[in-house]
């Protein structure tokens, strides 16, 4: 089959007998069978002709693709013919040029060589001269106009490189070599003479000749210029060495302003004397202050090693503040280029500071730092975030900061013990005073206080230091969780779990459970909130640590295990509320399974027992709604949890009241519906403004009673004939547990005989359970459907109706 085609005489298992059948289906309809023929004829005309067409159209195919293939032949001939001919023009033109050309190539040459040779004559004649001149000035000193020669010389000198294979070349190379070596001792032996290392009086100063000799030191070996360099700035410190040696009283840490105002002074010095001697791109005053820096380091490090029993956090922090200060000052006055040079090691740049928690930080904030109470443990820091000076001396303390890390451990720990004592005194919020549910301002206090503590640690160093203060944070932050939040919860009379006699006796006199008072209630929301406030700000807080740690050190930076403890106390806050309302609620389903259902006799409006459910949610879930204000998802959780828990206690109380009259289950029904309502309505009781309840939380509490309100149904349908209240039993429920069926039976006062001839048809009934699945568990329910649910919720609600 070559086209695609419908027609049923195209068709592989053509069938001739039934085509005709279904041509002539009837005997009427042979009456047109002489036009079907004609039709049959003319389509078999028409084939013939189209047979006809292709078969001859095919015969000319072959003989036009042989003529085609001809010509293609034909023409890639002549194609071949026509490039050779180029090729061959070609030839012949590049070999006509060729000799055109050859006397003009030859001339070409001559002249080049005739001007290379120009050339090197001038320059030779210019090297011999300047050679000559740089012997005979580097005799008499005059080092200003051995600066301009040399360096010309030296230029004129790389256009022999490749002639020093011709002795007199290398000759003059050789004696320029001499004479290089000859003035770098000759200005060494100068700058001796004028500032001697031996003693520290300077006896020379600066002239004219020494500053023509630094521009000479330019031109010759770095060697020489890095001598001069390093003999001057040696012999310009020698003094500072003597003056703060590790034995002098001014040596110490207290009098760490001494060394500053003295460099301070000699760079004012230099400047003075020395400023015009060295040329500018030496950057002399920088040299000297980033050696003074290098020296200072080293000289602070030994004797902190020596005396480091000595070391108090107030007087680290000083001379760490005074050190700072003095850096920021390098870096007004100074770019740092020097510190680009392979003796020194440029430090590493510190990330800007930044406010771990407000997002309006300025640098006043960052600059108060408290450590101890008094005004003088606030070093105030420059912020300096690029400056290439940072670190140069400061480093030296990084070692002993482990003294402001136990002075932060110490002050933290007093500041926990502070908020404890604040809270035992002042006591819990006043609902009626402060706003209920508002957090505890000590958990703000808490982490401005290790805002201000991250900011100077991060200035002082972002390494080691930063993950120890890190510890310290997640020791306060598990402290102040268990010593202020879990610590200050109200306890529960029965949270030591079991029953005792007392209890037992209350419940046995329907007396009233001991309940939250509104002061309590108050709290458990304020502890609440300021947990979910401690755990977002602590998720904060390592972010933040992150940001400003060493990139390799952040792997260690890891507050989970405190964010989990806060999410604890939360869910620990949210079980207590739960706990208390669903205690209260206890005696009231007490009552309602010790009622004598079998004896009601009328239905009439809500039992006494739904009515004492009903006051006690509208008593505490206002309260708690409105201390929970700000953290509206926790009060959702509330109420989710208090439907999973008091549904099922309603139920299993359910099962408690037998035998049940069908007066008493419709009594029952009413007070389920009244409790559905309730519930439904639980988010927005009590208030003003009317929410829509959550989508989870209204689900929960329709799946839970419904299913008690099918159990009432199912115990107020007759139970004869039995097939028939059996299948409406699992049709209802679909609840496959024998104890769920055993309980309903118990609820409708049948005898054990006909509880166990109906338990054996409820389980010759049951539907097969599905491969692997399990039917034991009694409140295993197939969810049933949105449509299902409206509609037996509308049949009870008729079935109330007509009942009142």
């Amino acid at each position: 089959q070559v086209f695609p085609s419908q027609d049923p005489l195209d068709r592989a298992d053509f069938n001739a007998v039934e085509y005709i059948n279904a041509l002539f289906p009837t005997e009427q309809s042979l009456a047109n069978i002489d036009e079907v023929v004609n039709k049959i004829r003319l389509k078999i005309r028409r084939l013939d002709d189209n047979i006809r067409t292709v078969v001859r159209g095919q015969t000319n195919v072959g003989q036009d693709g042989r003529q085609a293939l001809e010509e293609a032949q034909k023409a890639i001939q002549q194609l071949f013919g026509k490039i050779k001919d180029i090729k061959d023009k070609a030839e012949k033109s590049e070999q006509m040029v060729k000799e055109i050309t050859r006397d003009i190539k030859q001339l070409d040459h001559a002249k080049r060589h005739l001007t290379t040779s120009i050339t090197t004559l001038n320059h030779l004649h210019m090297l011999a001269g300047g050679v000559d001149s740089l012997e005979a000035m580097t005799r008499r000193r005059q080092y200003g106009e051995v600066a301009n020669l040399l360096q010309g010389v030296v230029n004129v000198l790389e256009h022999f490189n490749k002639y020093m294979g011709i002795p007199q070349i290398r000759q003059l190379s050789e004696r320029v070599k001499a004479a290089q070596n000859e003035l770098g001792q000759q200005i060494l032996a100068d700058f001796e003479e004028a500032f001697p290392s031996q003693g520290t009086k300077r006896t020379g100063g600066p002239s004219n000749v020494l500053r023509d000799a630094c521009l000479v030191a330019n031109v010759l070996d770095p060697r020489i210029k890095q001598e001069i360099i390093k003999k001057f700035i040696k012999q310009h410190l020698s003094e500072y060495l003597v003056l703060f040696q590790e034995n002098q009283d001014v040596a110490w840490l207290d009098k760490i302003d001494r060394r500053y105002a003295w460099i301070k002074r000699q760079l004012v010095d230099y400047e003075e004397k020395y400023g015009r001697m060295f040329p500018p791109e030496w950057c002399m005053t920088e040299r000297i202050a980033v050696e003074f820096c290098h020296i200072t380091r080293a000289e602070l490090a030994k004797i902190m090693r020596t005396r480091a029993k000595e070391i108090e956090v107030k007087l680290l922090l000083f001379a760490i503040q005074r050190t700072t200060n003095f850096e920021g000052f390098l870096a007004k006055r100074f770019s740092g280029c020097t510190l680009a040079d392979g003796t020194v090691k440029k430090p590493e740049v510190p990330p800007p500071s930044t406010n771990p928690f407000l997002e309006d930080e300025t640098g006043t904030e960052t600059d108060e730092i408290v450590i101890e109470k008094s005004d003088t443990d606030k070093p105030k820091k420059p912020k300096v975030p690029d400056n290439p000076f940072h670190g140069i001396v400061s480093k030296c303390f990084e070692p002993h900061l482990y003294v402001y890390i136990e002075s932060q451990d110490k002050n933290l720990g007093e500041l926990i013990d502070r908020f404890v004592a604040d809270f035992k005194a002042q006591g819990p919020p006043k609902p009626n005073v402060d706003e209920g549910g508002a957090v505890l301002p000590s958990c703000a206090d808490l982490f401005v206080y290790y805002k201000k503590c991250m900011v100077q640690c991060s200035q002082l160093s972002t390494g080691e230091p930063m993950i120890a203060l890190t510890t310290i944070f997640q020791k306060y932050l598990r402290e102040y969780a268990w010593k202020i939040l879990s610590g200050n919860l109200p306890k529960t009379t029965s949270s030591s779990g079991g029953l005792t006699i007392t209890s037992l006796l209350k419940e046995k006199e329907g007396s009233e459970v001991a309940k939250f008072t509104l002061e309590e209630l108050c709290l458990i929301c304020s502890i609440l909130s300021t947990a979910e406030y401690c755990l977002a700000t602590t998720q904060q807080l390592e972010e933040k640590l992150k940001e400003k740690v060493d990139a390799s050190l952040v792997e260690r930076i890891n507050l989970t295990g405190e964010m989990d403890t806060f999410s604890i106390v939360i869910s620990n806050s949210i079980q207590l509320l739960v706990q208390d309302l669903d205690a209260a609620c206890d005696p009231a389903l007490t009552a309602m399974s010790k009622m004598q259902w079998q004896n009601v006799e009328h239905v009439g409006d809500q039992s006494p027992y739904v009515t004492s459910v009903i006051l006690h949610i509208k008593q505490n879930v206002p309260i708690i709604r409105d201390n929970l204000a700000s953290t509206r998802k926790y009060f959702t959780q509330f109420c989710i949890k208090f439907a999973n828990s008091f549904i099922p206690k309603f139920i299993n109380h359910l099962f408690k009241c037998k035998p049940i009259s069908m007066v008493g289950a419709e009594q029952l029904l009413l007070d389920t519906h009244s409790l559905k309502m309730v519930l439904l309505d639980l988010p927005s009781i009590g208030s003003q403004v009317v929410r829509k309840a959550p989508a989870s939380y209204t689900k929960i509490v329709v799946k839970g009673m419904t299913r008690a309100e099918m159990i009432l149904k199912v115990v107020m349908a007759p139970h004869e004939p039995p097939v028939v209240f059996v299948d409406n039993y699992i049709k209802l429920l679909a609840d496959c547990s024998t104890d769920t069926f055993q309980k309903i039976l118990d609820m409708k006062g049948l005898k054990r005989s006909e509880q166990s001839s109906m338990l054996d048809l409820f389980r010759l009934r049951l539907p097969a359970p599905p491969p692997g699945g399990d039917n034991t568990g009694s409140l295993s329910l197939s969810t049933p459907t949105p449509e299902q649910e409206s509609s037996r919720i509308r049949k009870l609600e008729k079935l109330i109706k007509k009942r009142l």
